[in-house]
């Protein structure tokens, strides 16, 4: 029978091992019967001997004595350079070390990267008073399929090449949370200002007067069509800060819950028909859907108030 050497032996098999050779087994017997080396059981057996049960358990790989250990006084001093802002090329050019060694100390403490010179900004929430004062504009890339994909079966060899892109147009009035969305298969100017008009002409349809529109820094948005629109329409057209998404945070929250709710929730087997259960989605949404922004209530109940 062959021995192997490097076999695994675990606490229990340690104290049957002990055990055999106390009942007058031979270290070569209870070896081979182990699969283990002849040396492997001399080693458990006097560790037994030293130390009792406890010379059987697990022990840890850490050696006992680490000499080139990086001394407490230098891992301070690592300590406070990163403190100081200190890259770890800095930190290593300064005191003589191999990068590689004080980024491994960096990381073990927690200071692999630097925080940032100034805390973030407070999240400042806002709300206006009446619907219709200001509404939200943006888009949203969407791919296109005609199979189903990887979410839903895991295999990303299946791919479907060239189905494109479809990209949702979205509307949400800041006091009510009611939305309108469109799909279209751009994103350009005249799209933009397209959708634009009809969304001015649903929040009509449901007596509200737009005063405002807010969108992003987005190339269609910053057409002179689209301003040409925002002019025709008497309505405030403002730009969010560049970099600065939260800005327009309703319709960035809006989009998030359309694509889990709608455009990830089920397994559609293609785009068309996830394309087609939108409209029912959206008026759920907006005429049954408890929002909790609107204590637990649709956005249609703002307009009656």
């Amino acid at each position: 029978m062959r021995v192997h050497s490097n076999a695994r032996t675990t606490p229990q098999s340690r104290a049957m091992l002990v055990e055999r050779i106390r009942q007058g087994q031979s270290a070569g017997r209870v070896a081979t019967a182990l699969g283990i080396s002849v040396r492997t059981v001399r080693k458990w057996v006097a560790r037994e001997r030293r130390e009792g049960l406890a010379g059987l358990l697990d022990r840890s790989t850490r050696p006992a004595h680490s000499p080139r250990r990086l001394a407490a006084t230098k891992i301070e001093r690592v300590v406070a350079l990163r403190q100081a802002r200190l890259t770890a090329e800095e930190i290593a050019q300064r005191l003589r070390l191999p990068r590689s060694t004080v980024a491994v100390h960096l990381a073990r403490l927690g200071m692999g990267r630097l925080p940032p010179l100034h805390p973030p900004p407070p999240v400042i929430r806002y709300e206006r008073q009446r619907p219709g004062e200001l509404i939200h504009v943006d888009t949203k890339k969407l791919g296109r399929f005609q199979r189903l994909g990887h979410r839903v079966t895991g295999d990303r060899h299946l791919r479907c090449e060239g189905a494109g892109w479809d990209y949702l147009h979205v509307c949400v009035d800041d006091a009510s949370r009611l939305a309108f969305v469109e799909i279209h298969a751009d994103e350009r100017k005249y799209t933009a200002a397209r959708f634009l008009i009809r969304a001015i002409r649903f929040f009509r349809d449901h007596r509200i007067t737009v005063e405002r529109v807010m969108t992003d820094n987005g190339t269609a948005y910053r057409s002179r069509a689209f301003a040409k629109t925002c002019r025709w329409l008497k309505l405030q057209h403002k730009r969010t800060r560049p970099y600065t998404p939260r800005t327009n945070g309703k319709a960035e929250r809006f989009i998030q819950t359309l694509m889990r709710r709608w455009a990830y929730h089920h397994a559609y087997p293609n785009s068309g028909l996830r394309n087609a259960a939108l409209p029912r989605w959206l008026h759920r949404y907006n005429h049954v859907r408890p929002h909790a922004s609107l204590g637990r209530k649709p956005p249609i109940s703002r307009l009656a108030s």
